[in-house]
C-alpha cells in the first residue's frame, strides 16, 4: 500500500485506496440489509492489507452503514484506521441539529471521535444552510472538544458553486467526484487544482464511476488498452488515472467482493504521481471519447434519488440503460432490467412524474424524461 498526506494534515499518512461503505454486499438486493458475514471480513482484509481510510455516511444503506462500520471496526480495527463520515446537512433545521446529528453518528459508529468529518454533499442551498444556522461554529466546537479531528466537505454542484465554498472556510480537505470520464463535470480537474492552490487536498469519490469503468470492457475499448506498453485491468487504468494527479490524496472505492478488493489493492501498489506516460494518457482520452459517445445517462448510482414514492428503482433503471448503451450488450441489459428491476415492481413504467427525485440528483439529470427513454429502449 502507498500513502499520501493532506497538505494541511502532514502528520497523518492516508492510504491511496480508501474503503467506501456505500456499496457493501447486501442480502436479497435490499440495500438496508447489509450482508455482514461477507462485508465485515472484506473490510477487515482491506485494513490488514494497508487500507487505513474508511468512509461512510449517515444515509448509506438506508442508515445502516454507520452501525455496520462501528461493529466491523471492533476487535482493535478502529485504532488502525482514519474513520470518516458525513453530516447530513439536509436534515439540519435549527442550530442544535449540528450537535444532535454528530452525537448520533458517534453512537452509531461506537466511537468517541471521528478522524475526518465532512459536511455532506454541499451545494448552493446546503452551503447557505451551513452559513445561516452557524454550522461552522458548531464544527469548531466539536473539533475543540475532540469529537472530530479534521473537517472538510463533500461536493455535488457546479464549479461556480465549488469555488466560493472552498474560499468560505479554512478547510483541511474536500471530497469531489473525480474520474477520467468526468474531468469537466462538477468540480472536475479545474476544481481539484483550485482547491490544491489553496492548500486543500482532495478525496476522489466515484473513481470507477459507480463500477462502470471496472467491469469487462467492449471489444473496441479492449483494443485501445491493448496498445499500451504496460497492461492493466480496467480498474487499474481508471484508478491509475486518478492517482496520477498529485492533488488526490485517496480514492474511494465501494468494493463489495474479494475480487474487487484484490484488483484495487494491486492497482494501489503501483499508484504514483506521473505513473501514466504521455502515451498512456492519450489512450485514456481515446477510451473517454468512445464511452462519452455511448452513455445515455450520467448516473453514478449514488442512490440520492431513492426511495422513489412510486417504487421506481431509478439507479437500477439507469444502470441497465447505460450498460446496454455503453457496452453494446442490449440483450443482457434488457434481461437484467426485466428480471431484477421491472419484474420485482421497480421498473421505470411505475414513474408517476411526481418530481420528488429531481432536486435530489447530484448530477442534475432530467430523471423523469430519462426514465421514459430508458424503459422504451430496454423493453424494445
Amino acid at each position: 500500500m502507498r500513502y499520501r498526506s493532506f497538505p494541511r494534515i502532514p502528520g497523518v499518512p492516508v492510504s491511496v485506496l480508501g474503503f467506501g461503505c456505500m456499496r457493501l454486499p447486501v442480502l436479497d438486493g435490499d440495500p438496508k440489509r447489509i450482508d455482514e458475514e461477507a462485508a465485515q471480513p472484506l473490510l477487515r482484509r482491506a485494513i490488514d492489507a494497508g487500507v487505513n481510510y474508511v468512509d461512510t455516511a449517515y444515509p448509506y444503506h438506508g442508515g445502516e452503514s454507520e452501525p455496520f462500520v462501528g461493529r466491523a471496526l471492533r476487535d482493535g480495527y478502529r485504532d488502525k484506521v482514519q474513520l470518516a463520515t458525513k453530516l447530513p446537512v439536509w436534515l439540519v433545521q435549527e442550530e442544535r441539529d449540528w450537535e444532535r446529528l454528530l452525537d448520533e453518528q458517534l453512537r452509531k459508529l461506537d466511537t468517541d471521535h471521528l478522524d475526518f468529518y465532512l459536511l455532506h454533499a454541499l451545494n448552493t442551498a446546503r452551503w447557505q444552510t451551513v452559513l445561516d444556522l452557524k454550522g461552522l461554529a458548531a464544527m469548531e466546537r466539536a473539533r475543540a472538544d475532540g469529537r472530530i479531528r479534521h473537517l472538510g466537505f463533500s461536493f455535488h454542484d457546479a464549479l461556480k458553486v465549488f469555488k466560493p465554498i472552498v474560499d468560505g472556510y479554512d478547510w483541511e480537505f474536500c471530497q469531489i467526484q473525480f474520474n477520467f470520464m468526468d474531468q469537466g463535470y462538477q468540480a472536475g480537474v479545474e476544481g481539484l487544482r483550485y482547491a490544491a492552490a489553496r492548500g486543500i487536498g482532495s478525496i476522489a469519490m466515484e473513481p470507477l464511476r459507480g463500477g462502470t469503468l471496472a467491469v469487462e470492457q467492449p471489444v473496441d475499448v479492449q483494443a485501445i488498452w491493448a496498445r499500451a506498453a504496460v497492461r492493466r485491468p480496467p480498474a487499474g487504468w481508471a484508478l491509475g488515472w486518478v492517482w496520477n494527479h498529485p492533488e488526490v490524496v485517496t480514492a474511494l472505492s465501494g468494493m463489495n467482493a474479494s475480487t474487487q478488493l484484490a484488483e484495487n489493492l494491486a492497482a494501489a501498489g503501483r499508484a504514483e504521481t506521473g505513473g501514466l506516460s504521455a502515451g498512456d494518457l492519450a489512450l485514456v482520452e481515446e477510451v473517454r471519447n468512445l464511452y462519452a459517445a455511448r452513455m445515455r445517462v450520467p448516473c453514478t448510482t449514488c442512490g440520492y434519488c431513492a426511495p422513489c414514492p412510486s417504487g421506481v428503482g431509478i439507479p437500477e433503471v439507469f444502470a441497465s440503460y447505460n450498460t446496454g448503451s455503453m457496452f453494446g450488450t442490449w440483450q443482457t441489459a434488457a434481461w437484467g432490467y426485466r428480471t431484477f428491476v421491472a419484474g420485482p415492481g421497480h421498473g421505470a413504467d411505475r414513474c408517476q412524474a411526481c418530481g420528488a427525485c429531481q432536486p435530489l440528483c447530484p448530477q442534475q439529470i432530467p430523471i423523469m424524461e430519462k426514465l421514459k427513454e430508458a424503459h422504451a429502449a430496454l423493453e424494445a
